[in-house]
């Protein structure tokens, strides 16, 4: 093709398809395997050293918080990360692991512009940044799950999203039209919550299932948590609804409230005061490192963290969900 443009970005993990689909062949049983596991024995062996990982949700909406926290925990270092997202993200950065990040939105909503970010960014703690559009960005993940390298498409064409970006502009070979080329994204690791899942992996969602089909899909590894275990014989009573089915999947955790202080819809609202909390801790290092030391360091895993927010304050996010339905 003649490439007629190319962003300033770097690409950060290049797609090497042929080595992602050799990886799916030899590491991915078709087996009906127990997976079942704590967040402690998840990220220990599946999120290394130099780990490129992507965490799944929707603005605060499923955002896989207590797995996030164990990696904080654990503490693996130079992590690459690629995502859209905001409480994650920000403990990912605050703890300090993470050397590069392909960002596509980063906010914290109606709280603003991320402290957390700013600081890791301007003070050279993340050493890459590089800048996609939420539907580039989904497309990425859809040429992946489709074991393709790229996928043309006209969005980025004229912006500077394309220019920081690592996407390229070719000539078409049919048309002689301009189009823009989104290169695969290939993760080694997917941090994913659930509504349910049984021990294999096969996983359902309810409302909105933001990237999970194409992040399972296009990832070596994948670690669910899910606010339910349940049964094998429940999960193909309703086929339909299975999102991922267990042969993508690596570990499953159990993990009520596993969202907390976001929100899992229909079973538990957002904590708006455990945000603003973070919110306010995220301002200063000082701060911020007072507030990982409360609710990370200071818990040895999602269950003592639970204890730490207290049942009755739980228990009142479940009726406001319910309230809703």
């Amino acid at each position: 093709m003649n490439v007629l443009d190319t962003g300033h970005g770097e690409l950060i993990q290049p797609p090497d398809m042929d080595a992602f689909r050799e990886w799916n062949r030899t590491h991915k049983s078709r087996k009906l395997e127990d997976k079942l596991m704590d967040e402690h024995e998840a990220i220990a062996r599946f999120v290394t050293d130099g780990s490129y990982i992507g965490t799944e949700l929707y603005g605060t909406v499923r955002a896989p918080m207590s797995l996030v926290r164990e990696v904080v925990r654990q503490k693996p270092k130079n992590l690459r990360l690629a995502a859209q997202g905001a409480l994650d993200l920000d403990l990912l950065l605050a703890g300090g692991q993470i050397d590069a990040i392909e960002i596509v939105y980063y906010g914290l909503e109606v709280y603003g512009v991320s402290h957390i970010f700013r600081r890791a960014v301007e003070s050279g703690q993340v050493k890459r940044c590089v800048e996609w559009s939420n539907a580039s960005f989904t497309w990425r993940l859809k040429a992946a799950a489709m074991g393709v390298p790229f996928l043309p498409v006209r969005s980025l064409l004229g912006t500077d999203t394309f220019k920081y970006s690592a996407a390229k502009v070719v000539e078409d070979p049919f048309t002689g039209s301009k189009v823009c080329l989104v290169p695969a994204l290939v993760l080694d690791v997917s941090l994913i919550h659930v509504h349910r899942a049984d021990r294999y992996g096969n996983a359902q969602i309810e409302g909105i299932n933001g990237l999970a089909y194409d992040y399972a899909r296009a990832s070596k590894r994948v670690i669910l948590s899910a606010e339910e275990i349940i049964d094998t014989d429940e999960i193909r009573r309703h086929p339909d609804r299975t999102v991922i089915p267990y042969y993508l999947v690596d570990a499953v955790v159990h993990a009520p409230y596993g969202s907390h202080p976001g929100e899992t819809v229909y079973s538990y609202a957002r904590d708006e005061e455990a945000i603003r909390e973070w919110v306010n801790a995220a301002q200063t290092p000082e701060s911020t490192a007072a507030y990982l030391d409360s609710y990370v360091y200071g818990v040895p895993d999602h269950a003592a963290y639970l204890e730490r927010i207290g049942s009755a304050r739980l228990d009142d996010l479940r009726r406001k969900a319910e309230a809703h339905r």
